[in-house]
Order: structure tokens, then sequence, then C-alpha cells
């Protein structure tokens, strides 16, 4: 006999006439739940025509809780595609909390361009920086979008709201706040998975908010917050078999992508700087994601960028890079070599993420350093965010969320924290890179930088060996840029070599990332 179904009328606004709309929705017994043995085949594993996304989001979750609760669906798709482990800025950018991390995540955008900084929403610049389904529907109108959410400012006008315009063919609001996340997060995966399955969606998104509330409620180190992400998991389940059953599945690519906004302290709650609560990760399985595969390069800004790549639409604006974009960066290839700790105390033993060894053609040049000081910044080092902004919070080093994976760094108030000679005083060498004379190049590079009297920091340029000569002296504060420096090369030059100085006493720090001419 099949099970009863119950109908409930939820509220959808479509983007097509605007008006507010009844739909009855139909509601299985918990014991209609999809078995986690059908998630092997919940995605397509070839590639197909049309491209398909769907972004799951799931408020709060910390990765290795996620890997220690019952979650079969979400570890089939670990297991079955990628998971990248990611942290997020911190203040004075913004607070590690849902506003600025959904608005992250939506736009494709740090802080710094869309405005939002905490829950207020103050400071939203949403008109140059729109959500990946806006952005969709704009350069391309036939494209069917969705979007589901029971955290009110995601998709509705309450709370400074919406994160998610108008502009998606059909949104639906459910207020979590106001009737609780347990009761309204099995709503939205009923009436996602129905429109998943039996409409055509080519760009969703879904949002569940309950482990959010049991972390404020319990911590993350409990029991309930663990049992929270089990309860997910099976409305993820419900989603991907949604997907699964669809009449022409068969003959299409899906991409699924599953997010958090924030992370959670043991203790319960964020919006501060430690690791914990900075935390987020995207797992994403599709065509082109090799089964099992981790890495370290991905940001939640990659998010929106894969979406938009996922269903043709242009990458371009955005801080995030669709997935399958080639990582070029000489300074990732360091991880395997990276050391854990040696003078510093605040960073756990265990850790590994810095050593003071270039990447091939790369050279340090310390012949002005002084002796002595923290050995981790004895003049240039590679290092990572998580193993970097351990060293000191809140000194604005967790603002550098361009810089991805293994970047480099000069760091002169670390190094200040032990006894030493003389001052900071190190020079980064690029390889000799060949150039045709008379052309123009551009020097790109991610920059880190914070100011402070009497310390300098240098870009300078030489050709075919000559004396180096200034490009770029940094003057004032250049936090979390993308720079990009024009190169004429003279006559008769045949290679270019670059330099990085930086020099200073218990000042602050530089860091430069993807290093290239273009």
């Amino acid at each position: 006999m099949p099970p009863v179904l119950r109908g409930r009328a939820l509220a959808v606004t479509t983007a097509a006439t605007g008006l507010l709309v009844t739909a009855l929705i139909l509601t299985a017994p918990a014991t209609a739940a999809p078995r986690a043995t059908t998630l092997s085949a919940a995605v397509p594993r070839a590639a197909a025509t049309p491209g398909k996304v769907l972004v799951i989001g799931l408020d709060g979750v910390v990765l290795d809780r996620l890997k220690a609760a019952n979650a079969p669906y979400l570890k089939g798709l670990m297991a079955d595609g990628l998971t990248a482990r990611s942290t997020l800025y911190a203040g004075p950018m913004a607070a590690t909390s849902s506003g600025p991390g959904w608005s992250t995540i939506a736009t494709g955008v740090w802080p710094d361009k869309h405005g939002v900084k905490d829950n207020t929403f103050t400071g939203k610049n949403y008109t140059a920086h729109p959500d990946f389904l806006t952005r969709a529907e704009n350069a391309k109108p036939a494209l069917n979008t969705y979007a589901a959410a029971d955290w009110e400012p995601l998709t509705s006008t309450d709370d400074a709201g919406p994160v998610f315009s108008a502009k998606a063919d059909k949104r639906l609001s459910l207020k979590g706040d106001r009737d609780g996340y347990e009761s309204e997060d099995p709503k939205i995966a009923t009436a996602a998975s129905a429109e998943l399955r039996d409409g055509n969606p080519d760009a969703s998104f879904v949002y569940f908010g309950q482990v959010d509330g049991a972390g404020h409620a319990y911590g993350a180190a409990s029991q309930q917050y663990l049992d929270a992400i089990s309860r997910v998991d099976t409305l993820v389940g419900r989603l991907l078999t949604a997907v699964q059953t669809r009449p022409a599945y068969a003959q299409e690519n899906w991409k699924i992508l599953v997010t958090t906004d924030h992370g959670h302290t043991d203790a319960g709650g964020h919006g501060g700087s430690t690791l914990q609560e900075r935390g987020t990760f995207v797992i994403a399985k599709g065509a082109g994601i090799p089964a099992g595969s981790v890495r370290e390069d991905v940001k939640p800004v990659d998010v929106a960028a894969t979406a938009l790549a996922q269903v043709g639409v242009p990458v371009t604006g955005l801080d995030g890079v669709p997935l399958d974009a080639p990582d070029s960066d000489p300074f990732d290839t360091l991880r395997p070599a990276l050391q854990a700790r040696a003078d510093e105390t605040g960073i756990p033993a265990g850790l590994k993420g810095f050593t003071h060894t270039p990447p091939a053609g790369w050279s340090v040049d310390n012949s002005a350093m002084g002796t002595g000081g923290v050995t981790e910044w004895a003049g240039w080092a590679f290092t990572t965010d998580e193993f970097w902004t351990q060293t000191q919070r809140d000194q604005w080093r967790e603002l550098g969320v361009r810089s991805r994976d293994v970047f480099a760094v000069a760091d002169s108030d670390e190094w200040d924290d032990k006894t030493h000679t003389g001052t900071f005083d190190s020079t980064l060498v690029t390889p000799k890179w060949a150039v045709t004379a008379g052309s123009t190049r551009s020097l790109d590079f991610r920059t880190h930088y914070r100011h402070e009297a009497g310390q300098t920091a240098q870009v300078l340029v030489s050709y075919d060996g000559a004396a180096p000569v200034v490009l770029k002296t940094y003057t004032a504060d250049a936090l979390a840029q993308a720079e990009s420096l024009p190169l004429r090369i003279p006559a008769g030059a045949t290679d270019v070599q670059v330099r990085f100085r930086y020099s200073g006493t218990n000042n602050w720090f530089w860091t430069v990332d993807d290093v290239r001419l273009s």
C-alpha cells in the first residue's frame, strides 16, 4: 500500500508574474525517505547536455563534525567527488556570520565588494554584485532558476533581504527563525524535491538551517549537533533522489555543490576570528570532478563561478573561478614540503604549514636579513592561511582572502617576537621570464599588505640581468588586492626578473601569491 500523502499550502513567488501563488505541497511520512544506497547514482558520471546545477546550502556546518556524523548522502558525495576545506575572513572585513557568508557564496565576490559585513546587511551592493541566479537570468533569460530557503533574508524581503533577487523564476520562502528550522527544513526539502524532479530548473539553490540552530543551542561538539547534521543529510538525500528520478536525467549533465556559510565553536556560536568560526568547505560532484579528490585552493566564492559556468554563463567580474579552472601557481607545488611549527606556540603541533624553500626557479635573498628571530618568519616564507593566521589573531592576517593555498609572506611583526640582531630585510626573486623587446606585458599577482611607518615594500624589475629598478612602492595598506602592473619591455631586452623586497622591524606584513606575466 503506498504511503499516505498529506498536503500543506506554501507561499511561492514566481518571477514571471511577480505574484504570490499558493502551491499544494505533498509530504510523505518519514518512512518514505530515500535510502542511502541510492546515493552512488545520484549524480551523472559522464558529461552530457544541457548543463544543470544544484547548490545546497547548509548553515553553520563544521566539516570535521560532518565527517563524524551519520551522514551517508553527504559522505557519498565526498567519496564520489571533491572535498575542499577553506577559511573565511574575519573583522574588520566582515563577521563570520550568515549575512556575509551567504552573500559571498551567492555573489561570488568577497565582502569588500558585496558590502555585507554582518546580519544587518547594511552597505549591501547587490546591484553591482548580484547573486548567481540573477546573473544567470540577466545573461540567459531562457534559463529556469529556483531558490528555496527558510532563513528569511535569503529569498524574501524580511530582515533586509533578499540575497537571491526576484529575478529568479521561482522562490520559496519559509520562516525558520519564526517557526523553527526542524519544522521548516523538511518543508523546504519536499517543495524543492518536487521542483527538481518534476520541473525543469537549470540552476537552483536550496538551503537548510537547522544545523546552525543546534550549534547555537548545544555547541558544535555536542551530540545534538551531530544529530542535526544527520537529519539534514536525509533531506539532502531527498534532493539527490529527486534529481536522479528526473525523466530526462540520463541525458542531462548535473553538477551538485554543497557548501556552508561559516563554522561554529565547540561551545556554540560564531562571528569571531577563530579557525573554527572561519571554517567553511565546498563539496562537489559532477562530470570532470575526480572521485575522492581533495583540494586546498578552493574558496566559497568559487561556488557562484562554478554554477554559472555549468549553465553556460560567462564568468566575469567575480573573485571566484570555476572548479575546473587550472591552478598554475608555483607556490602551491610546495604543499608536500610544508613543515610543522618551530618557534610558534599558538599553532597546533601537528599542523604543517611553512617552508623557506622556494619553488623551482625562485629564490630568496636574505643577504641583508638580521639573524635570530622567530624561525618560521626569518625572511620570506611560504605558508598557508590556516597556519599563518593562527600566529596572532585579529591583526588583519585573516583578511588576505584572495590568496589561495600556499602563498609567500614576509612578516616582520611575528619575526620580532624572538631575540634577534639587525632588521628584517628579505627579497623574494622570481625566475627569469622570456619577453619580447618593445612589447607590453602585465605583472599580475595577489597581495595583502598592512602598512606602518618604518617598513618598506617594493616591487622591482630588471631586464637581462641589469640593476633592478623600482616598479611600485607601497606606502599605504593594500588589503586583499589583485595587482596588475604594466611592464614596457625595453628595446633589446630578452628576459625580465621581478623582486619583492620587504624590510622593517616589528612592523606588519606583506604577502604575495599567484605571480605571473600575462
